[in-house]
């Protein structure tokens, strides 16, 4: 065993040995859960990345890039192809320039050809960004939401990449923002940690379940003390006018319904669409349309008012959420912790949802997607809004077992992580169960069909 004088020379002068990347696929299509107009039958997955180092105290950092099953191969490539990027950074210096790890991946000039800043590539810098900073909390010992929160404005605005935000936020309008935030971070530390953070739930409105599924889960999450539910809706009409219906005399009118279209509709269509739902009074209406087009989105809001616009799942980068807010599209916005570049543009993000006063409601259906996002919510709370007005996290039923600190539930709450790192760690046998296409659950699947292996993911 190590000195404590040995170990700390170790850390000082350890260095990435590897970038590990594995395709995990879990077979949710069998049971429908996750399925939606746009994703009838999804396999929820992820490439999942381990930074590893020589550090002997720290060796590892976690984090994964989200999919739906066809395609995490391709995922799990781009990952993999940053490697020579990574490897052979001392520790020590990334995690003191979190920001410039950022920039050097974002911002390579070969890699960026395949973007700029979007699609796989722009997702695979995310996954690498995001397991940094999980190595970073580890080796201060926090969970990542405190860590974050712990790090001075001035810090925090060293993360974030200005480049194309100026006219609707500069640094010194970030720095005024994280200022203002500045007091009264310790009483909302205090206070997240012990009531935890609003969340909602989708798990009753997967649109593959039958209607009294949907009425028996809708019942069990107002008796779990969830506020806000939510129905996947855009496939037939006449079906979604029914389970609303449904939805609405389950839970009363007190409890928020939102709903969900995953991008299925044109303008005329999400109109007319939302107008046969308004008298089951929705919450918003989620990803009406195509998720790039900020006109679309700001007509459409401008139509079906009072009911809410809400998008950001797959929003590609800071520059789609920028505009947004510019354009007055959305009432709220729901970033994604796998979907942009990680940790650095996701505070970006957060700072322009505070500089337009918007609320943020983050997107978490997906594996590993609670366990992370969590913590960028708490961050948001304790060190950039300072509120949680008409704030909630998406939460759904599936899969945390599968990771080393699950996220957990309580009185319609997340309860708030104190294990370090940043919640996306899986455990070894689940990643060797899981793994695709060689891992048990997938022995004797045909990659050619459409149906998933008869295996359960218990």
């Amino acid at each position: 065993m190590l000195s404590e004088h040995t170990h700390g020379q170790a850390s000082r002068t350890a260095r990435i040995t590897g970038l590990e990347v594995t395709d995990v696929r879990f077979p949710t299509s069998k049971t429908l859960d996750g399925s939606d107009a746009m994703n009838p039958e999804p396999d929820y997955s992820a490439a999942y990345v381990t930074i590893c180092t020589d550090d002997p105290d720290h060796p590892a950092g976690h984090a994964l890039a989200f999919t739906t099953g066809r395609g995490n191969d391709i995922q799990v490539r781009a990952i993999e192809a940053l490697s020579d990027l990574v490897v052979g950074r001392h520790v020590e210096d990334v995690c003191a320039d979190l920001g410039g790890l950022s920039r050097a991946l974002v911002h390579d000039p070969q890699f960026r050809w395949l973007g700029p800043e979007k699609g796989v590539i722009h997702m695979a810098a995310g996954a690498v960004v995001n397991a940094a900073w999980d190595l970073a909390a580890r080796r201060a010992n926090l969970p990542l939401w405190q860590y974050m929160s712990q790090l001075s404005p001035e810090q925090l605005v060293d993360c974030v990449d200005f480049r194309y935000l100026s006219d609707a936020l500069t640094p010194q309008q970030a720095l005024e923002l994280l200022k203002r935030a500045h007091d009264g971070r310790a009483e909302r530390e205090a206070h997240l940690l012990a009531t935890g953070y609003p969340a909602y739930t989708t798990t009753p409105g997967w649109l593959g379940y039958s209607d009294e599924k949907l009425a028996r889960l809708a019942a069990e999450a107002v008796k779990d003390g969830f506020r806000q539910i939510k129905l996947k809706v855009g496939a037939d009409v006449e079906d979604d006018v029914r389970r609303m219906r449904i939805a609405r005399e389950v839970v009363g009118p007190e409890i928020r319904v939102a709903v969900d279209a995953n991008q299925r509709w044109d303008v005329a269509e999400a109109i007319e669409w939302m107008s046969r739902l308004a008298p089951y009074d929705p919450w918003w209406i989620e990803e009406p349309t195509f998720p790039d087009d900020v006109l679309a989105h700001a007509a459409i809001r401008r139509a079906v008012a009072p009911i809410k616009v809400a998008t950001g799942e797959h929003g590609a980068n800071r520059v789609m959420f920028k505009q947004m807010l510019q354009a007055g599209a959305i009432d709220v916005l729901q970033l994604d912790a796998a979907r942009v570049a990680g940790v650095n543009e996701n505070i970006a993000i957060l700072l322009l949802a505070a500089q337009y006063e918007t609320p943020v409601c983050p997107h978490a259906g997906g594996v590993g997607l609670c366990e992370m996002v969590q913590h960028l919510s708490m961050f948001d709370y304790v060190a950039v809004s300072g509120t949680t007005q008409d704030r909630v996290i998406e939460y759904v039923d599936h899969l945390h077992e599968h990771f080393t600190a699950p996220v957990r539930i309580r009185n319609g709450h997340y309860v708030t992580p104190t294990v370090p790192g940043g919640g996306g760690q899986m455990l070894v046998d689940s990643v060797n169960t899981h793994r695709f296409p060689d891992g048990p659950v997938w022995s004797g699947y045909d990659p050619l069909s459409s149906a998933a292996p008869q295996t359960s993911t218990d």
